[in-house]
């Protein structure tokens, strides 16, 4: 396969909730925006925490929103989050839910029933590069030897990440072994419901590396619990510039994983458009640049039909790219 053709397409891709609270009984504006719940459907520690986490941090400094709290609710890779916004959209037009590509290869995978068209659409605000991760303590040092590693015993190279089968983090570290030149289909991977958990598999020994967002690599590295060995970035991220890109180390594979928000269905038009400005507005603030910097964040801002067209694309793309790696 031609990896060049895939990887040069910025694929983007992560699921979180939001519940607002507005003031007043007129048009939703950005100003009157009283709280914000992220209801995150996943574990504590992966990217979609995270990303409400941070964006909710943003949102209350900044003063565009007078208070945020946090739900997480895991289940069925995103899915339960999913279905509990669907089935219950009459009652939760001030909630909103974050995802990312796992939305659309869970879709395409039959995963779950639902997909982002049964959504209102929002905006895609944020990118995050893909890492893989070694404990602090193997002697695997650069993605190179893990190669050489899976060369020398590839049932002992076992790669996990916090996806399903055939999710984001696996497609990732499919890519990564198709660009070494070896059979993406033969590449023992590990599932966890979240990256938290699959951390922790990796810091007790139970995998030998971790296919997971930049921003989560980022934090073990700083904690001097990991390492990073190979960054999806054409090239170095300035939030932890020691981390390796893959494609100086001779892997011609570049990923980028988006982040954006959605709402219930039905969701009236007023309140679509509040929550559009109220998170073009956060981009214009000092407190969101520290909180990008911070992660490695890439911005991206896509609001309304933009985003549903930047979806539709990558939906097919990523079909495309699934076939081939015999994923679908």
């Amino acid at each position: 396969m031609a990896l060049e053709n895939i990887t040069r397409r910025t694929l983007f891709a992560i699921p979180i909730v939001l519940t607002v609270g507005m003031l007043g009984t007129g048009p939703a504006t950005a100003a009157d925006l009283e709280s914000v719940h992220f209801l995150i459907p996943g574990g504590a520690g992966g990217g979609w925490d995270g990303t409400a986490r941070g964006t909710g941090e943003v949102l209350t400094k900044a003063g565009i929103v007078g208070k945020a709290t946090y739900e997480n609710m895991s289940g069925g890779g995103g899915g339960k989050a999913i279905g509990y916004l669907i089935e219950n959209a009459a009652s939760n037009h001030g909630t909103l839910m974050v995802n990312s590509t796992p939305i659309v290869i869970r879709s395409l995978t039959k995963r779950f029933p639902q997909n982002f068209r049964d959504l209102t659409m929002i905006a895609g605000t944020i990118g995050d590069y893909a890492a893989f991760v070694v404990n602090k303590d193997s002697p695997l040092n650069s993605f190179k030897d893990l190669v050489a590693a899976y060369d020398k015993n590839p049932r002992k190279v076992a790669i996990g990440g916090g996806s399903v089968p055939g999710g984001m983090d696996h497609l990732v570290a499919a890519l990564a072994m198709e660009a070494a030149g070896k059979d993406p289909t033969k590449v023992k991977y590990i599932p966890y419901d979240a990256g938290g958990k699959a951390m922790a598999a990796l810091l007790s020994g139970e995998i030998q590396a971790l296919s997971t967002g930049f921003s989560e690599a980022v934090g073990m590295a700083q904690a001097g619990e990991a390492k990073i060995i190979g960054v999806t970035s054409a090239e170095r991220v300035p939030a932890f510039p020691d981390a390796p890109t893959l494609k100086e180390q001779g892997f011609a594979t570049e990923f980028v994983n988006w982040r954006g928000f959605f709402a219930a269905p039905g969701l009236p038009d007023d309140t679509r458009k509040a929550y559009i400005a109220a998170l073009g507005k956060m981009y214009d603030t000092p407190e969101w640049e520290a909180v990008r910097a911070r992660n490695g964040w890439v911005n991206i801002y896509n609001p309304g039909d933009k985003f549903t067209k930047f979806l539709e694309n990558q939906e097919n793309v990523i079909s495309t790219l699934m076939k081939k790696l015999g994923f679908l």
